[in-house]
């Protein structure tokens, strides 16, 4: 092929994804869509600057409109969360969780965070960006039954092994975390108090699920692009704790990034300006159908994680099928896939690391169903499809059909000022 047929292959292919994404029922939990004047601001010319620094105090020439953007964006950002302060330029989640670590620690010192067995990110482990950074990580004690961190045994780890730094938050994330009782703990011995929001920013900015700054923690750090339906990127938002902040901004830049993006930058601040004007209501509708869907699934036949719990309180839904199949997870997305629902197969747990590809469980996110219009009533026909393909062993390609044409109805990107609210009907 000539280069010029690589490129229009290229081009395809992309054309090809977004048809394709826009038939799909998208369940993963990590994802969302952004509206379009949030396209705008990420394909713009924003995209071929370098702003290293502060707004106002560049090491470039050329940034007067970057630098207004950006400062509005930490304004709306201040607003939207109640923080003293918004640092846009973390250019992802695992990247603020960098700055953190380099900003916050030295190297040898003790964290306290989960596990990934118990839903932690991989940039806690040992293997990950804490370990990078020579941290020793020890892990929250889990309670299997809560589906959280055990609060006693929590405590009483924060006072033997003393860290400087207790992490609250992450990937599997049903239910809020105690971070007001244990935040007490942590000062107790000097350590601070970390709440990694990746997963669940966008609850927080609508008032859902808990609110980790007037909880005890010192700062938040998250991704922007999963229930916070914004652009891929990071944010960290801290209250003024004195000296540290310059330690944490230091570790920001120069210490991981260089250049911030600025096309994410400026789609940020836009997504920030649509979740003060749609957040709560936004929020308030994905928890709604996350319980829906649970509820629905549970009805269907299916293992739905924390029903004595009301089955979750953010975005995610955990279901084990791992009596459905030996190989669990790693059968059933896959073969949900071809049906047209997209999720991800995840371990729970109860499971051994040695089960990472076929797990126990499905994690479900409705965020993004949630942000194309869909309501409690559609969470049940998502299940029913889930229980045609997997209890009923239907033909996913048949149930596939079934899925494009339910999905069709929903292509608007809600909660955001070019469609406004969705209506019921």
């Amino acid at each position: 092929m000539s280069y010029k047929e690589h490129k229009d292959k290229i081009l395809g292919f992309i054309e090809e994804h977004e048809k394709w994404r826009s038939s799909t029922i998208n369940l993963i939990a990590s994802e969302n869509i952004t509206s379009p004047s949030v396209n705008r601001a990420v394909v713009s010319g924003f995209m071929h600057k370098y702003a290293e620094g502060w707004p106002k105090q560049r090491y470039y020439q050329g940034c007067k409109y970057i630098d207004e953007v950006e400062l509005i964006g930490i304004e709306l950002f201040c607003t939207l969360f109640k923080s003293d302060f918004a640092d846009l330029r973390p250019i992802s989640g695992t990247n603020a969780n960098q700055a953190a670590f380099f900003g916050l620690t030295q190297p040898g010192d003790t964290i306290i965070a989960l596990h990934t067995s118990h839903g932690g990110h991989i940039s806690y482990m040992p293997f990950g960006s804490a370990g990078m950074h020579a941290l020793k990580t020890e892990f929250w004690p889990f309670d299997f039954d809560e589906f959280n961190i055990d609060v006693d045994k929590a405590a009483q780890l924060i006072r033997e092994k003393k860290p400087k730094l207790v992490l609250f938050g992450g990937s599997l994330f049903p239910f809020p975390h105690p971070v007001k009782e244990l935040s007490e703990v942590a000062k107790e011995v000097g350590a601070y108090v970390m709440y990694d929001a990746a997963h669940v920013l966008g609850l927080i900015a609508g008032g859902q699920f808990q609110d980790p700054l007037r909880e005890g923690a010192d700062i938040i750090t998250s991704s922007t692009h999963k229930t916070f339906p914004g652009p891929q990127g990071g944010v960290i938002l801290y209250k003024n704790f004195g000296e540290d902040v310059a330690k944490l901004q230091w570790a920001i830049f120069p210490g991981v990034l260089s250049n911030h993006h600025l096309h994410h930058m400026a789609g940020k601040a836009v997504t920030a300006a649509e979740m003060l004007e749609y957040g709560k209501e936004y929020a308030a509708q994905i928890v709604k159908n996350a319980k829906a869907l649970a509820e629905a699934m549970a009805e269907e036949g299916f293992k739905v994680i924390g029903e004595d719990k009301g089955y979750t309180k953010s975005h995610q839904v955990i279901v084990d099928v791992s009596d459905l199949h030996e190989a669990a997870g790693g059968w059933a997305a896959p073969l949900l896939e071809q049906a047209g629902i997209i999720l991800n197969k995840n371990l729970l747990p109860w499971d051994p690391l040695e089960k990472v590809n076929t797990p126990s469980g499905l994690r479900i996110g409705v965020q993004e169903m949630t942000r194309v219009g869909m309501m409690e009533d559609d969470m049940k026909e998502i299940a029913h499809f889930f229980k045609r393909v997997l209890i009923d062993r239907e033909d996913p390609k048949k149930v596939e059909k079934d899925v494009f044409e339910f999905r069709r109805q929903f292509q608007k990107v809600y909660y955001s000022f070019d469609y406004g609210l969705p209506m019921k009907e």
